[in-house]
């Protein structure tokens, strides 16, 4: 997509939008980005989207603060990147600052046990949907070699429980791989 000039005042109030109303980890946040930015706003593609989640995803720390930085450096640059990290920690710091300082009575709370479980049905169906959506683009692509590595890591994770960490190693190793035997095949003919 071309690159569009970006409010960055937009662009950090939807980063708070969608930290505030994010339940169960950076695969949910990674969802309501792609919705958002690419569904709604036509900020990215959905290749790019694929993109960042595997970047945001093989570096160190918390996938939603990596995926805060992609989006918002590809969004507006450095400062982007800046403003969408921000916007991504605010909610959460005062979230947890709060439950903090009424711990006691919150962890004993019938009614907010209940609300932590039925919100869990709920991140399940959208952790899905952006692992069906991710899926989908990896079909798109027509590549049987992808397609065959995509279920590979499935199958190694799931049923022989190899850390993601290797997974992630042999997946970059791979794709640097394929780069240089694709320019090296390039550069000879």
């Amino acid at each position: 997509m071309e690159n569009k000039k970006i409010s960055l005042v937009k662009l950090f109030f939807t980063m708070m939008q969608i930290s505030a109303f994010t339940f169960g980890g950076g695969f949910v946040i990674i969802g309501m980005m792609r919705k958002k930015f690419c569904d709604e706003l036509h900020w990215v593609s959905d290749d790019e989207v694929l993109d960042m989640t595997a970047i945001a995803q093989s570096a160190p720390g918390a996938l939603a603060v990596n995926s805060a930085v992609i989006f918002g450096y590809r969004m507006a640059g450095i400062t982007g990147a800046l403003l969408s990290v921000l916007a991504t920690i605010i909610p959460p710091i005062v979230i947890i600052s709060i439950i903090c300082m009424i711990y006691d009575a919150f962890a004993s709370s019938v009614i907010v046990q209940t609300a932590l479980r039925v919100m869990r049905a709920g991140v399940a169906a959208i952790i899905a949907d952006v692992v069906i959506g991710l899926a989908s683009n990896v079909f798109k692509t027509k590549n049987i070699l992808n397609i065959i590595l995509m279920f590979a890591a499935f199958i190694a994770s799931w049923y022989f429980k190899v850390s993601s960490i290797v997974i992630i190693l042999l997946f970059i190793t791979l794709g640097l791989a394929n780069a240089l035997l694709s320019t090296g095949k390039e550069a000879a003919q």
